[in-house]
């Protein structure tokens, strides 16, 4: 497969939010409804070092992930790239997609100055931890998320 990665486009979104839907987590928390969706990618698109990312087949957008850019002052003022909603087409993963995405990622993160990538993952994804621990990211940290959903 050759696939080429690309900014997101507005016209991507639904596509996008299909790969969200394509597995047992997203079909639970994602909504047809593309509103909210497309309101979110004009934030994105506003928004500095914040970039989301396709990989297209032929007319098929076939993964996609988001690489954010942050500036910080520990670790020697390092900069890092940080990856979110990373996936892969259910039927064409095991192909090699992921790799390349992640070299994307890299080659991006690079360019733009970062000596740090990172990621954070839903725990209960074990068949993703061994890929990004075969991409030589390690479980160094333990992540903690609190929702700010409104309370009655």
């Amino acid at each position: 497969m050759t696939a080429t990665f690309r900014p997101a486009r507005r016209t991507d979104v639904p596509a996008i939010v299909e790969l969200l839907r394509d597995d047992s987590l997203g079909a639970q928390r994602e909504s047809a409804d593309m509103a909210p969706y497309l309101a979110a990618f004009d934030a994105m698109t506003t928004e500095g070092g914040n970039s989301l990312i396709v990989a297209q087949d032929d007319e098929r957008v076939v993964a996609t992930y988001q690489l954010t850019l942050i500036s910080g002052l520990s670790l020697r003022a390092a900069r890092r790239a940080q990856i979110e909603s990373v996936r892969v087409a259910s039927d064409l993963r095991g192909h090699g997609l992921g790799r390349a995405m992640f070299a994307d990622a890299e080659m991006r993160a690079r360019a733009a100055g970062c000596t740090l990538i990172q990621l954070t993952m839903n725990a209960g994804r074990t068949d993703s931890a061994k890929f990004y621990a075969s991409l030589g990211f390690l479980p160094s940290h333990i992540g903690f998320k609190r929702s700010l959903a409104p309370t009655d």
